[in-house]
């Protein structure tokens, strides 16, 4: 009974044990419960501040991109200095009646955004790849002339947009393409510059396509042969254009489904050179800036480009200059500043293949789908805009068409090839100078 007796207080003894341990268990578990949410609060708080402190960054951060970018943009080239001349060009529109200046000043503020186009163009390549890339140069690089042509449209001035047009493939043809050869020549003097002769005769015979397209029309009404006097022209010209429209569209398919890149620069011996990785570049801006930047121009240059139209005709009066040599040899400067500066820069690279691509794959573009593009628009519109460009600018294309084609046959590029074509381009100047356009009235100008 003894031994039951002690073992009935050990375990009692032991019962009381066990629940002061419960007991102290359960204060601790409390206490760590209670530590634990003074833990998470103090975390909350820090996460909160944190995030506070992430989304000022942020902002922050997204500010000095964008500072950044247009740095990049406009601060990183002299040519950017004529960009004022825009906003003061509308300034001196609405202040006087000076079209002169007006149509001086939106000619010099539209250079620079010209080039930031091209530039634009350039960097989203970087995203594309050479064979995209080479048509993104050319299609933006036309966007300027293209934008100055639909503007010029909607104020029924359809012979500025045939010769503004028309001035562009000569000027890419002859300037661009002369300058290139002209300054790869003289800095590669001590070798023989080669291209790529069998993209270059495939351009030539668009090209000379587009030459067909126009001279039938002005023969037509030249030697006055139309079965409706007056309905032929125009029909046979809107046909055309379809039929051009749909060449350029298979140009295209063609290009970006051959397996050869067209914009690979080749070496002495004819063989595609894909040892450039030593000079790679690298884009300056990102694919959404680049594309941010490529809309903000393109409206920028929409815009002046409206003043611009609206100026030629006084311009004209005031200067006492052809609307003709306007129209062809001063509107397709500006406009081919991008291609211009991209063309010589390359062939000064030793890159003629894509020099090439930009100045007479510029001039494929405008001859095979601007001109019809716009003939088209124009059909919509109402607009009587047709192929017909007069005998003497048709006569000039097809001689330089000729010119450039003769040219380009060998293959091979030297500086006195350039400084052949940058004559022919001074003579073409001359031309137009001196030349009366009988379908504008405005081409005879009276001293004010």
């Amino acid at each position: 009974m003894g031994n039951v007796s002690n073992l009935q207080v050990v375990g009692f003894s032991s019962h009381v044990e066990m629940g002061s341990i419960e007991k102290k268990s359960m204060m601790e578990l409390e206490d760590d419960e209670s530590l634990s949410s003074s833990v998470s609060t103090n975390k909350r708080d820090m996460l909160f501040s944190l995030k506070g402190i992430y989304e000022n960054c942020g902002k922050k951060f997204k500010w000095s991109i964008v500072i950044n970018s247009i740095k990049i943009a406009f601060l990183s080239d002299k040519i950017n200095l004529l960009i004022p001349c825009g906003p003061l060009a509308i300034l001196v529109d609405h202040l006087t009646n000076h079209h002169g200046w007006v149509f001086f000043l939106s000619l010099l503020g539209i250079i620079p955004l010209a080039e930031r186009l091209g530039w634009a163009t350039e960097q989203l390549a970087f995203y594309t790849g050479p064979t995209v890339g080479g048509l993104l140069n050319a299609t933006f690089g036309n966007a300027t002339e293209l934008i100055i042509s639909m503007y010029a449209m909607k104020h029924g001035m359809l012979r500025v947009v045939q010769q503004s047009l028309l001035g562009s493939i000569l000027s890419n043809m002859l300037l661009v393409l002369g300058c290139a050869f002209l300054c790869g020549g003289i800095v590669h003097s001590n070798k023989e510059q080669v291209f790529n002769k069998s993209n270059a005769v495939m351009s030539s015979g668009l090209l000379l396509m587009a030459v067909m397209g126009l001279l039938f029309p002005a023969v037509l009404q030249f030697t006055h042969t139309e079965i409706h006097d007056g309905t032929s022209e125009l029909a046979l010209s809107r046909f055309s254009s379809c039929i051009m429209l749909v060449a350029y569209g298979a140009y295209l398919f063609f290009q970006l489904t051959s397996q050869k890149n067209p914009y690979s620069p080749i070496n002495e011996e004819g063989s595609p050179d894909n040892d450039s990785s030593d000079d790679e570049e690298t884009p300056d801006i990102s694919k959404c800036e680049s594309i941010i930047w490529l809309s903000v121009l393109t409206l920028v240059i929409s815009i002046l480009s409206e003043y611009l139209v609206n100026t030629i005709e006084g311009a004209s009066v005031a200067l006492n200059i052809p609307i003709a040599f306007i129209s062809v040899i001063l509107l397709p400067i500006v406009g081919n500043a991008a291609e211009h500066a991209s063309a010589i820069m390359f062939a000064v690279k030793d890159k003629l293949d894509i020099s090439l691509g930009v100045a007479i794959g510029s001039s494929t573009q405008i001859s095979m789908f601007a001109i019809p593009f716009c003939v088209v628009v124009g059909w919509i519109m109402g607009k009587p805009l047709d192929l017909n460009f007069q005998l003497f600018e048709t006569a000039t294309l097809f001689m330089t068409v000729l010119v450039v084609a003769f040219m380009l046959q060998e293959g091979t590029s030297n500086y006195f090839k350039g400084l052949m074509l940058v004559f022919c381009y001074l003579i073409v100047a001359a031309s137009f100078f001196v030349h009366i356009d009988p379908q504008s009235i405005q081409d005879k100008p009276s001293k004010p």
